[in-house]
């Protein structure tokens, strides 16, 4: 059943708790207020998502970049090219316009069009950086609009879509570390330096 309440955020928090840092707490709070910093909690975790892709993809070497553990499943950049593709759709599919260079729209064929394109490592890091630039943003903008409701197979909201979009990211964030140490790269974070 689809949450219909922006409240539902901190739920999302909990379960991601350690992803990101974040100064959330559970309050008795309800309304535009509580929703407006559940919403700022939820921008602190795509901002962090943000900065680990982002960081993880350039510390790939090119030669590194067609690897998969098996055949049919996406490759190292694939993943990252799905990640942004998905950056740019997902607004899309609730009103905000992805950049026209991207092709992409609510029109779902945009999307797997996207993925099947040939980039270089340079282009696919510049990609990946400017989607999550376009996510933040749309997700900045739609501050008054969490509870609009909108129509992706079953009626859900605006809220609930980026709480989905977020678990999203991490699934992918996770498959890129085990993809990255596979070949012997340190996601940056973790390295004794701290990146």
């Amino acid at each position: 059943m689809a949450c219909r309440h922006p409240v539902s955020f901190l739920a999302l928090l909990t379960l991601l708790g350690g992803c990101a840092a974040t100064d959330a707490v559970p309050t008795e709070e309800t309304g535009p207020a509580a929703a407006q910093s559940e919403l700022a909690s939820l921008e602190r975790v795509i901002a962090s998502a943000h900065e680990k892709f982002t960081a993880l993809a350039g510390a790939i070497p090119e030669d590194d970049l067609t690897w998969r553990p098996m055949e049919g499943v996406r490759s190292v950049e694939e993943v990252f090219i799905h990640v942004a593709a998905d950056n740019w759709f997902v607004p899309a599919l609730m009103g905000w316009e992805a950049p026209a260079e991207t092709g992409v729209t609510s029109d779902q064929g945009t999307f797997r069009t996207y993925q099947e394109r040939e980039m270089s490592r340079d282009e696919m890091l510049a990609a990946l950086d400017a989607s999550f630039v376009f996510l933040r943003e749309s997700m900045s903008e739609s501050a008054s609009d969490l509870g609009r409701e909108v129509v992706l197979g079953t009626p859900t909201t605006v809220g609930d879509v980026w709480v989905r979009a977020i678990v999203h990211l991490h699934e992918h964030l996770g498959q890129s570390i085990a993809y990255a140490r596979s070949n012997e790269v340190v996601p940056p974070w973790s390295l004794p330096s701290g990146g």
